[in-house]
Order: C-alpha cells, then sequence, then structure tokens
C-alpha cells in the first residue's frame, strides 16, 4: 500500500469515526500507514535480540532469571528511545528451578538405581538435600480402594523415626500437607507414590507443592515403586535421595509504557514477556512482545496523537500462571477498572502449522463468552482480517492467557493466536495449508522455540499477517471516540489470588 502524510491519514481516520454511531457497530480506521511502518523484519530483529540475551543466560528468558531481567531491559530501552516514559512494576512470586535431575537409589538390601522420569520425578518446590536413611511407611492403603488419607494427618506420624524418608500415599489431600507433615515430624525425605487405585492413578506423575516452604527433598513415584519399596521395608530398606533445586520468593517485573489521550478510554495491549524455562520462546511469546514494541515504536515515529491512551504492557511470570497479569490487574482501583475500554492480548502469533485463531469474543462458536463489548473487538480484528481475504477461526476463551484477569473484572478483551500444541484438523489444513494432525506449533515450550524457529517461511508468514491485525486493532481503539460496553457491568475489583497458595491441579490428590 502507498505511504500517506501523517496529517492525511488522521484526517481519514477523523471522517471515519465521525461515521460510527455505537460501539456495537464495527469500529472503522485507515490504519494502512502504522501497519506499513510495523515490519515483519523490524519485529524480527527484536526476535533476534530475544535470541541473543537467551544464548548469553543459559538459554531462556524465564521470570527470575537474568535472561527475563536482560529482557526487560532491552524493551525498557527501546521504548525510552522512541521518548516514552518507562514503569516497571516489580511483584514478587514463588520461583523453583531444578538445576541437575535427581537421584534415587536403594543402598540395601540391594544396590539399585531408579530411572528418573520412569520411576520418579522431583515435585516442583522440593527442597535440596542428599540423603541416605531408612524408609517407613506413612499410614497407607493398601490394596488400595481409593480414598487414602496417607500423610494428611499429623496423627499420621505418630511414632515416625526422625532421620527417616516417609513414604507416603497419594490420596486426598495436596501434596504440601503431606509434605509439611513430614518435614514437621522429623523425615529428611518424602517420596509420594500414586495411589493405585485405578488404572489413571497407578503411573509416575507430575506435582507441586505450590510454593516455597519445603526444605527437603520431595519427590514423586508410580504405584509400581512405591509398593516395591512398601514391600522391602521388612528387608531393611535404606534409600539414598538426592534432589538439587531453587525454590524461593523472586522479584519480577511488568514493563508499562504509554501513550497521551483520554485516561477514561485506555487501550491496554499486552503480551508476555517471559519464557518457559529451557527455551528462547520466540514464538511463545517472544513474537508477541516484539510486536507490540514495534507497534509502540512506530506509533511515536510516526507522530500519531491517540483519542485515547494505548497502554502497552509486557506482562512477567505468565508461564507461572499469569502471574504478572493478574498482580497488575489487583493494583487497580474500581475507577481504574472502569477506565480500561479493553484489553488486547496478544501471545503467540508466528506458528509454524499455523491458523489465523481471533478470540471468540461473544462465545458464538466456543462455550465461554468475554465480557459485555467483546463481540466489539472480535468484530475489528474478523472484519480486518475479512477486508484482507485472510479466513480466521475463532478461539476459545480458555482463561491460558493474560487477558484472562481483565475477563474476570468485567474488562472487554480480545486478540490473535497462530496456534500452541494442538492438532491441526482436516478443515483447518484445507483452508490455511499445513499439515492436520501435527502440532500448530511443533516447537511449543521446546527447546527449539528459537530464532531458526520463526524464521520460517511459514511462521514469518503468519508473524507478517497477524502483526498487521494487530496494529490495526490497536489504532482502531486507540483513535475510537465511541465507548465499548463492558466494565459497568464488571466486577469492579481486581481477583488477585495468593500466590504462594497454589492450590491447583497439580497440587492435589
Amino acid at each position: 500500500m502507498k505511504h500517506r502524510s501523517i496529517l492525511a491519514v488522521l484526517l481519514l481516520i477523523v471522517l471515519a469515526l465521525t461515521a460510527v454511531p455505537s460501539a456495537s457497530a464495527a469500529i472503522s480506521v485507515d490504519s494502512s500507514a502504522l501497519r506499513n511502518a510495523v515490519t515483519v523484519g523490524a519485529i524480527t530483529d527484536h526476535l533476534q535480540a530475544f535470541q541473543t540475551i537467551a544464548d548469553t543466560n543459559g538459554g531462556e528468558r524465564a521470570s527470575g532469571t537474568p535472561g527475563y531481567d536482560a529482557s526487560v531491559a532491552y524493551v525498557k530501552s527501546k521504548l525510552q528511545g522512541a521518548g516514552y516514559t518507562v514503569t516497571l512494576q516489580p511483584f514478587q512470586f514463588p520461583f523453583f528451578r531444578e538445576l541437575t535431575p535427581a537421584v534415587l537409589q536403594q543402598t540395601a538390601p540391594n544396590a539399585t538405581s531408579y530411572v528418573y522420569g520412569e520411576d520418579f520425578f522431583t515435585m516442583d518446590y522440593s527442597g535440596s538435600g542428599d540423603v541416605t536413611a531408612d524408609v517407613q511407611a506413612v499410614d497407607l492403603l493398601l490394596p488400595p480402594t481409593g480414598g487414602s488419607t496417607s500423610g494428611c494427618e499429623a496423627s499420621d506420624f505418630a511414632g515416625f523415626t526422625a532421620g527417616n524418608i516417609a513414604l507416603i500415599q497419594r490420596g486426598t489431600c495436596n501434596f504440601s500437607v503431606k509434605a509439611q507433615n513430614a518435614q514437621t515430624a522429623g523425615a529428611t525425605g518424602v517420596i509420594i507414590f500414586n495411589e493405585g487405585n485405578t488404572d489413571a492413578r497407578k503411573p509416575l506423575f507430575g506435582g507441586t507443592l505450590g510454593g516455597p516452604g519445603i526444605t527437603i527433598p520431595v519427590v514423586s513415584a508410580s504405584f509400581a515403586l512405591g509398593t516395591e519399596l512398601n514391600s522391602l521395608l521388612g528387608s531393611g530398606l535404606r534409600l539414598r535421595l538426592k534432589t538439587d533445586t531453587i525454590s524461593t520468593i523472586a522479584t519480577t517485573n511488568n514493563v508499562i509504557a504509554e501513550t497521551s489521550g483520554r485516561g477514561d478510554r485506555v487501550v491496554v495491549v499486552g503480551a508476555h514477556l517471559d519464557s518457559e524455562t529451557g527455551t528462547a520462546a520466540l514464538n511463545d511469546n517472544g513474537s508477541g512482545s516484539a510486536t507490540i514494541l514495534e507497534i509502540a515504536l512506530q506509533m511515536k515515529r510516526l507522530g500519531i496523537q491517540p483519542v485515547n491512551k494505548a497502554r502497552f504492557i509486557w506482562f512477567a511470570a505468565e508461564e507461572n500462571g499469569l502471574l504478572g497479569s493478574e498482580y497488575y490487574v489487583s493494583t487497580l482501583s474500581t475507577r481504574d477498572i472502569k477506565n480500561i475500554a479493553v484489553n488486547l492480548n496478544i501471545d503467540m502469533i508466528a506458528s509454524s502449522n499455523y491458523v489465523r485463531f481471533v478470540y471468540d469474543g461473544n462465545g458464538s462458536n466456543t462455550a465461554v463468552a468475554g465480557p459485555n463489548g467483546s463481540k466489539v473487538v472480535e468484530d475489528v480484528f474478523r472484519d480486518y482480517f475479512g477486508g484482507q481475504n485472510l479466513a480466521t477461526d475463532p478461539s476459545g476463551l480458555t482463561g491460558s492467557s493474560d487477558y484472562a484477569p481483565f475477563m474476570d473484572v468485567g474488562i472487554p478483551i480480545g486478540g490473535v493466536f497462530a496456534g500452541a500444541g494442538d492438532s491441526k484438523t482436516p478443515e483447518q489444513a484445507a483452508v490455511y495449508g499445513g499439515t492436520a494432525g501435527l502440532p500448530y506449533d511443533e516447537c511449543y515450550h521446546q527447546p527449539c522455540d528459537n530464532f531458526a524457529h520463526v524464521t520460517q517461511p511459514s511462521n514469518q508468514t503468519v508473524l507478517d499477517q497477524l502483526s498487521d491485525g494487530t496494529a490495526h486493532a490497536v489504532l482502531s481503539f486507540a483513535m475510537t471516540t465511541s465507548a465499548v460496553n463492558g466494565t459497568d457491568k464488571g466486577k469492579g475489583s481486581g481477583q488477585y489470588k495468593n500466590l504462594f497458595e497454589y492450590d491447583g491441579p497439580l497440587a492435589q490428590r
């Protein structure tokens, strides 16, 4: 498309907006100048910078690590160089890292080494230690009939010999309760084996203790290993249990920068800046972070003066459970919440086996509807892609990304997404190309989510398309003179969960 002068572009925007009578109608702006300025090449340059940061910081950019701090510094520097005032919003969160694989060995009555990842696994937030000790069973329910309360009560440890390793059965209470009771009773380590009452409760499983506090080694085990160890208790069973972990409270930062404009109709444009552990995470979510960074930079370069504030936020600790966005929303007053017109969430927009997903704002094709006004956001994205002759599919509001805390307080939400670990359908392959039956992104949460991955032709194609759609939506909501009805029906207060008392499925039963 041709470039136009900024004055001409703004005149066209004003003329277009005067024809929009209400938020229920499609919002129309000429976003061509911004879209032309936000190039996939410039976005890819940011991705290269994120890769370099990961390469020099242990291969990752996870919150609580030097790689994340360096990513924050990069984004901050670019924004300040463009003239933005940048705010870092610190918060604390539970940080866990396994430094080396755990060891579990039988030293008596036999010499046996068990296989990490097959027989046993370190529980998240396990303490660190290397102990060799006798093993003592704690209120096991064998044969298993379901409903085991092993280790759930302090009284289960009556007569427990301090210094022993506790052998505990999975059951009806959180793993943290079992581990804490064992630690209080003087156990030097804990093995929690699967309950065994159904086929699903027999294999090795993963779990979390929910946060720091347990200082002794804690591992999970299969039902088969648990019963094997129990059968050896009368033969002088002695084990070596070693874990090498960091389990602590860390501080991390959200990064916030905003344009000028009306403060009572703010457009929050969000992407999470952190990676999963062990990966540079250039699609998830370097792609979203780099895209909104380039949009922010180009809005400054073009001299765009929005009607409404565009507030760009790079969230921390999304991979730890949406913690950065939850913290941000928790700091908002009732008035702050009502002043946010919309949240646009940009997460994973450079998947290789992609689909152009748009969040299903009104739940017309999926199970959950967003807050009042979310259909307007969906329409802005879908109308844009339709105008480009690009097909889209609806994406369900599963609450798995940073829009969820905004949605919880009634703020209209929307965004685009190229797909993660689920498999592409034959119908989608017929529309978008690619391969049915394979994940939308074969490198999702894998070490291969790197620069070589996101610079493949298919990744670059969808990144170009979805970054253009994002630029269009940002400008549309930044320039509209219509309200987007949503927060008047919201809860009116933040809903910030206690980050240090996780009670999700990995912590239970």
